[in-house]
C-alpha cells in the first residue's frame, strides 16, 4: 500500500498550515506561502487546502491577508483526521463493488465474502494506527510514545 499523491501533498500542506498558522493568534498562511514552501503549484495547494477545509480539518479567512488556521490545535488533529478529508477511507463499504469483474455486482455480495473481511480488518487497523498519529507528533519528527506497537511496525 501507498500514499496517494494527493494524501501526500495534503499532508505536506496541512504540515505547512501547523507550522504557519497553528492558531488564529497569528497571521493565517496563504495558498501562495503554502504553494511557494512546499514547491508546488498554486491551484494543486487550493485543492488540497480546499479538501482539507470542507474535511473540517481546517478553517478559512478570506480577504486581502486571507488564509489558513487550523481547525483545533495540532495534538487533537490525527493523520487519519487528514487523509480521510482528502481521500475517502481506503476500503470503505463500496470498496467491493468496484471489483465486479464482468458482472454487474460483486459476486459475493449476497454471500459471506471472504476477502471483504480482510478488508474491513486492514481498514480498521490502519484507522486505529493512523488515529493514534497526530500533526503535533510529524511536527516533532516520531512516532508518540506510548504506541509502542506502532513503532515496532515502522523500526
Amino acid at each position: 500500500m501507498k500514499l496517494t499523491p494527493q494524501e501526500e501533498y495534503g499532508l505536506r500542506c496541512l504540515l505547512q498550515v501547523a507550522r504557519q498558522a497553528p492558531c488564529p493568534a497569528v497571521p493565517p498562511v496563504s495558498i501562495e506561502r503554502i504553494a511557494e514552501l512546499e514547491g508546488i503549484g498554486y491551484e494543486h495547494a487550493a485543492k488540497m487546502m480546499r479538501l482539507l477545509r470542507r474535511g473540517g480539518v481546517v478553517v478559512s479567512t478570506r480577504g486581502a491577508k486571507g488564509g489558513f488556521h487550523l481547525a483545533r490545535p495540532a495534538d487533537r488533529i490525527s493523520v487519519w483526521d487528514a487523509l480521510v478529508a482528502l481521500d475517502p477511507p481506503l476500503y470503505g463499504e463500496g470498496f467491493c463493488d468496484a471489483f465486479t469483474g464482468q458482472q454487474e455486482s460483486c459476486a459475493h455480495a449476497n454471500t459471506a465474502c471472504e476477502l471483504r473481511a480482510v478488508w474491513r480488518f486492514v481498514g480498521s487497523a490502519l484507522e486505529a494506527g493512523l488515529s493514534k498519529l497526530t500533526l503535533a507528533d510529524l511536527m516533532r519528527g516520531g512516532i508518540p510514545s506510548g504506541t509502542s506497537e506502532l513503532q515496532g511496525a515502522v523500526s
